[in-house]
């Protein structure tokens, strides 16, 4: 019998906020951290959600003091990765059996501006060392970075050395930053939204990109106390059910339209869960508002016959914040079905998908056990997992 694994603690750093329960009360509110800004200098401003430099450094000298952080030039991404983990450390013991798990796209991918020679803290490898090392991990940094499924395949990823009995719990974190370098690339793909994006909606020209850290603690205990003061009397677990991740090998920016590849990664693991699509209570999608990611999603979920199940994207409050994105909605998908409150696809109004979707309109109670959560990436890379609240 396999070892069964939990999620017992996370924690986030947004433009909504820098705690779950900032960014939950934000959500509730329908507040976006979508806005106009302007990044690169010779072009004008677009929409974005992007977290505010000097309420980042305010939050990071209050919770990191200067004989902690003097001897480190960290960049604005290590401020926010360090800000997301530094609470389930101090909730959770490090041991020698305990894993590091860093996922994200491109990292410190802005220290190559101006340069002409490669810093040392561009390599995934020593940014995530970097981060072990402050926190004191005893273990070698994992690095999972597979564009932007790399969030979700980072819990598979934990789950998975778990059951093997290589670690006996994980910390995992994720994050991405917006930088000129990633605005550019988008901006080649002409996928780049004018106005703040809609996924699934029939009016929707492109996507958001912003920015967050995340981070969860996974393990193979269930019972672990939660670090939300505002509700630190309650226990909470979610066992990670079933993970899968399959390419579809279609094109290096756009999906297979038949969604093959994101359909057998939900098939997978769902099926590894042993959960049929009539129990699935919510999926929390990719939804990333561009014609062909939408599209491919509503196909692989009816061939999957989970058109009626509640589904939202979570792009319209975040933005698309690549590696960061699966595991900062996987946090969110979990924080609902903990308060039984679904949240709604923010800017949806009219279907724009050839096949239907279940699309939340509203703030609205419900009963949540098992979750879906999938993501998309360039490359034709899908993943699924299947969490299960306890």
């Amino acid at each position: 019998m396999r070892k069964e694994v939990y999620i017992t603690d996370y924690n986030c750093v947004t433009p909504l906020g820098f705690d779950i329960q900032s960014n939950w009360n934000a959500l509730l509110e329908g507040k976006s951290g979508v806005a106009l800004h302007k990044i690169i200098e010779n072009q004008d401003a677009f929409y974005a959600s992007m977290i505010d430099f000097e309420k980042l450094e305010d939050e990071f000298n209050k919770l990191f003091d200067s004989a902690q952080s003097d001897n480190k030039n960290f960049t604005r991404l290590e401020k926010m990765f360090l800000l997301s983990l530094k609470p389930l450390v101090e909730n959770h013991n490090i041991t020698e059996e305990t894993a590091f798990i860093l996922s994200t796209t491109k990292g410190n991918i802005s220290l190559l501006k101006n340069q002409t020679t490669l810093p040392e803290d561009i390599y995934l490898s020593k940014l995530a060392q970097k981060i072990a090392d402050f926190f004191g991990f005893k273990t070698k940094p994992i690095v999972v970075s597979n564009a932007c499924v790399s969030g979700v395949m980072a819990i598979a990823v934990a789950k998975n050395m778990i059951q093997t009995g290589k670690y006996k719990d994980a910390f995992v974190i994720a994050g991405d930053e917006i930088t000129e370098f990633v605005i550019s690339g988008f901006n080649s793909f002409q996928a780049i939204g004018s106005e703040p994006c809609k996924p699934y909606d029939k009016t929707r020209n492109g996507i958001n990109i912003g920015e967050a850290t995340a981070a969860v603690y996974i393990t193979g205990h269930c019972e672990e106390r939660r670090s939300d003061e505002a509700i630190s009397n309650e226990r909470f677990s979610f066992k990670i059910l079933g993970d899968s991740a399959i390419n579809d090998a279609n094109h290096i920016s756009g999906p297979s339209r038949t969604g093959d590849g994101l359909f057998a990664s939900i098939k997978n693991a769902m099926t590894e869960a042993n959960v049929s699509a009539e129990e699935i209570d919510f999926i929390s999608a990719h939804g990333t508002a561009t014609i062909y990611n939408d599209e491919m999603e509503a196909i692989a979920f009816n061939r999957m016959e989970l058109q009626n199940a509640p589904l939202n994207s979570m792009k319209g409050y975040y933005g698309h914040c690549l590696g960061a994105s699966g595991l900062l909605e996987s946090i969110i998908s979990m924080e609902s079905a903990l308060k039984n409150i679904l949240i709604p696809s923010k800017n949806f109004k009219e279907m724009g998908t050839s096949q239907f979707l279940n699309i939340i309109k509203e703030n609205q109670p419900a009963e949540i056990k098992y979750i879906l959560k999938t993501a998309s990436g360039f490359g034709g890379c899908n993943a699924a997992i299947v969490l299960e609240k306890c």
